[in-house]
């Protein structure tokens, strides 16, 4: 159910802050939370506690988990713009909305990795600390892998499509997929991304055939730094 579903991803959201911390400034926290929630209002789920954070990384990454936990990298608010922001947090938000995480647990659990994983990782007679360990030793493994070529093709649709229903440019996310098929494969900054993902010319391929020009009439829109937004609040 819903309860639960948020308390997994509370799990894995520790799972992910364990790995780096928040970034500490503030006000950056503050408006990618304001952005996040702004675009979150606009999906399917919009009642789920959503909670969005910047985490104290150089690379360039995103992260969500189930019941509406949503993470980019300093790295990548560095490099992008507003409406490229969105468009990358409309991906994660989609993630959440569509379930996709929980599924992957699911299939994973199923496929008898969870036994694996747990009996390299577990020593212990409780129960519930059992299975809070099966939880967190699934979410690494799903982290470092990534999530199904499918699932990742779907949350760029759907999330192209509400960042254009939430007001932003729908071509913001396209462009960060520009940026990512024009990366060095041995740039640090980009390797846990290029790793976990689709190649980034199969997902604009994919984008193109799904879009056509059904969305050109929301794109054209004058580009805003994040940090011209910043001033303006």
């Amino acid at each position: 159910d819903e309860a639960k579903e948020v308390g997994i991803g509370r799990q894995l959201a520790a799972v992910l802050l364990g790995s780096k911390p928040l970034h500490r400034d503030a006000a950056l926290q503050r408006y990618v939370n304001r952005l996040g929630r702004w675009l979150s209002l606009q999906s399917p789920r919009p009642h789920l506690p959503w909670t969005f954070g910047v985490l104290d990384d150089a690379g360039f990454n995103a992260f969500a988990a189930p019941g509406g936990y949503v993470f980019v990298t300093k790295g990548l608010v560095d490099q992008v713009d507003e409406a490229e922001l969105a468009g990358i947090l409309a991906h994660e938000i989609a993630h959440v909305t569509e379930k996709h995480h929980l599924q992957a647990l699911a299939a994973r659990a199923r496929s008898g990795l969870a036994t694996q994983l747990i009996a390299s990782q577990v020593r212990s007679s409780g129960a519930g600390q059992f299975v809070s360990s099966q939880m967190l030793a699934l979410g690494r493994d799903l982290y470092a892998r990534g999530l199904d070529r499918g699932d990742e093709f779907a949350a760029d649709r759907h999330g192209v499509s509400l960042a254009a229903r939430s007001g932003f440019d729908p071509y913001g996310l396209p462009a960060v997929l520009q940026q990512l098929r024009t990366a060095a494969p041995d740039n640090p900054l980009f390797t846990l991304t290029l790793a976990t993902h689709p190649p980034a010319q199969q997902r604009l391929e994919h984008l193109e055939a799904a879009m056509g020009t059904q969305l050109d009439t929301h794109s054209g829109k004058p580009s805003v730094s994040i940090a011209q937004r910043m001033r303006q609040r």
